[in-house]
C-alpha cells in the first residue's frame, strides 16, 4: 500500500516538473524563434533597401546597375529579384530564389513547400520625385534557421530529460524520507490493533459464556432481565466477529499466513451453498448456481471459505425479499473465475469506489440491519491479494450487484 503511495506521489511530482519544464520549454523557443525570425527579417530589408538604392528608372524602364553586387549574397544563402510596376520580373541574383508569386500586400513571405525560404518585399522610390517605379525582394534560405531551431529543441529535450532524471532520483530518496514516519506509526497502529484485537477475545468469551448459561437457566429470571441479556449476548457477538475481522486484517497487513494446499472449489461452494440455504429459504430469497465440476485452486482452505462465505452472506443481507442470487463459477486457460450476483439494493457509482474500505457500508438507511460491520469485502479483498488474484464489482441502484473473483488455475492432474 506504502509503495503504492510513494509511486503515486512521485509521478505526480515528476508530471508537475514535467509540465513546469515543458511550458517552459516552449515559451523559450517561441520566443528565440520569433526572435530569430525578426533577424532575418532585419537583414533582408537592409539588403533589399540597398537593393532598392542603386535602381534606376530611365526611359520608362526600370534599370539596375551592373557594379552593384552584394557582398556575400552566395555565401549567406541569399538572393535578390527586381521586378516592374506590372510584377515582371527584370533580374535576379542568388540561388535560394523564392517560387511564390510576388505579392505587393504582403511584405514578408514564407515558401513552406520544397526548400523553406523567407522573403522581404520593398518598393523602389526614383530618387529625386520619390514616385514609385518598381519592386525588390530578397529572399534567404531557411535551413540555417530550421538547424539552429533542432539544435535547440535537442538541448532543451536533453536539459528536460536530464532534469526529470536527476529530479526523480532525488524523489524517490525524499518519498520515502517522507513516508518512513508515516509507516512507522501505521506499522504502531496495526501492532496496537492486533494486540488488542487479541486481547478483547478472553474478555469476549467471558461474557459470551457467562450471558449464554444466564439465559439458558432464566427461569426465575425477570421477562425485562432476559431481554437485557440477550441484548447483552447479541453486542458480545457483534463484538466478537468485530475482534475476529481486525486480527485478520492486522496479521495479513504485516505478512500474509497461507497455508497451501489444492482445493477443488467447486466442492467447497457447494458446502457453502448449503449452509446458507436456510438463511436464504427464511428470507425467501432463491439461489440459483451453475458450477463448473472440478475447478482447483491452489490456496488456503479457511481464508478460501471465508471469502466466499463474505461474498454470499454480503448478497444475502442485501437483497429484498423475494429476490435472487446466483452463484458461477467457471474456468479460462488460465484462471478460474467466481460471479456472486444478486438482486438487491445496488451501489451507486461512488459507493462502488469505496466498496472496498475497510469500516464502510452501504447506506444505513437502506440496509436492514446494523450488524454488519463494514469489513467483510475488506476482508476478501485481503484474502484474494494474497492469493495472486483480483476482485472486481458492477452494480446498479435498486437492481442488484454482481462481483467477480478470479484467481490462479490449477490443472487437475497436478492435484
Amino acid at each position: 500500500m506504502f509503495q503504492k503511495i510513494q509511486d503515486r506521489l512521485l509521478l505526480s511530482y515528476l508530471g508537475v516538473l514535467a509540465t513546469i519544464l515543458s511550458i517552459f520549454a516552449v515559451s523559450v523557443r517561441l520566443i528565440f524563434a520569433q526572435s530569430l525570425i525578426q533577424q532575418l527579417s532585419d537583414k533582408l530589408t537592409a539588403l533589399a533597401q540597398g537593393a532598392a538604392a542603386n535602381a534606376e528608372y530611365e526611359q520608362g524602364k526600370l534599370k539596375i546597375e551592373d557594379d552593384f553586387i552584394p557582398q556575400n549574397l552566395l555565401a549567406r544563402h541569399q538572393a535578390l529579384q527586381w521586378f516592374t510596376l506590372e510584377n515582371q520580373l527584370i533580374a535576379q541574383t542568388g540561388n535560394n530564389i523564392i517560387n511564390l508569386p510576388l505579392s505587393i500586400k504582403e511584405t514578408f513571405q514564407i515558401q513552406k513547400q520544397g526548400n523553406r525560404i523567407i522573403a522581404v518585399t520593398l518598393p523602389i522610390l526614383e530618387n529625386e520625385q520619390r514616385q514609385l517605379i518598381g519592386y525588390v525582394r530578397a529572399s534567404q534560405s531557411l535551413e540555417e534557421y530550421d538547424e539552429t531551431l533542432r539544435k535547440l529543441d535537442f538541448g532543451l529535450g536533453s536539459g528536460i530529460l536530464t532534469a526529470l532524471i536527476l529530479s526523480g532520483l532525488g524523489g524517490i530518496w525524499l518519498t520515502r524520507q517522507a513516508m518512513q514516519p508515516i509507516e512507522e506509526s501505521f506499522a504502531r497502529l496495526k501492532q496496537f490493533t492486533a494486540d488488542a484485537s487479541h486481547e478483547l477475545r478472553s474478555p469476549l468469551m467471558a461474557i459470551k459464556t457467562n450471558t449464554m448459561v444466564a439465559l439458558k437457566y432464566a427461569e426465575g429470571m425477570r421477562e425485562n432481565d432476559r431481554e437485557k441479556f440477550e441484548a447483552i449476548a447479541s453486542a458480545t457477538h457483534q463484538m466478537t466477529r468485530l475482534t475476529e475481522d481486525l486480527l485478520f486484517l492486522a496479521r495479513t497487513d504485516r505478512m500474509p499466513l497461507i497455508n497451501w494446499e489444492y482445493l477443488n472449489l467447486t466442492n467447497l461452494l457447494k458446502e457453502i451453498i448449503q449452509v446458507y440455504q436456510p438463511q436464504a429459504d427464511f428470507k425467501k430469497i432463491h439461489f440459483q448456481t451453475d458450477l463448473t465440476e472440478n475447478l482447483f485452486i491452489l490456496g488456503d482452505a479457511n481464508q478460501i471459505r471465508r471469502l466466499l462465505t463474505n461474498l454470499i452472506d454480503n448478497a444475502i443481507h442485501y437483497t429484498l425479499s423475494d429476490g435472487k442470487i446466483e452463484i458461477i463459477a467457471n474456468s479460462s486457460d488460465s484462471e478460474v473465475y467466481i460471479q456472486v450476483k444478486d438482486t438487491g439494493i445496488g451501489m451507486n457509482s461512488e459507493d462502488l469506489k469505496k466498496v472496498f474500505e475497510r469500516f464502510w457500508r452501504a447506506d444505513q438507511a437502506r440496509s436492514y440491519d446494523s450488524s454488519k460491520t463494514g469489513l467483510g469485502l475488506a476482508i476478501a479483498q485481503a484474502i484474494i491479494q494474497n492469493h495472486q488474484g483480483s476482485i472486481t464489482v458492477s452494480s446498479q441502484l435498486d437492481k442488484g450487484s454482481c462481483f467477480t473473483v478470479h484467481l490462479p488455475k490449477i490443472e487437475e492432474k497436478n492435484c
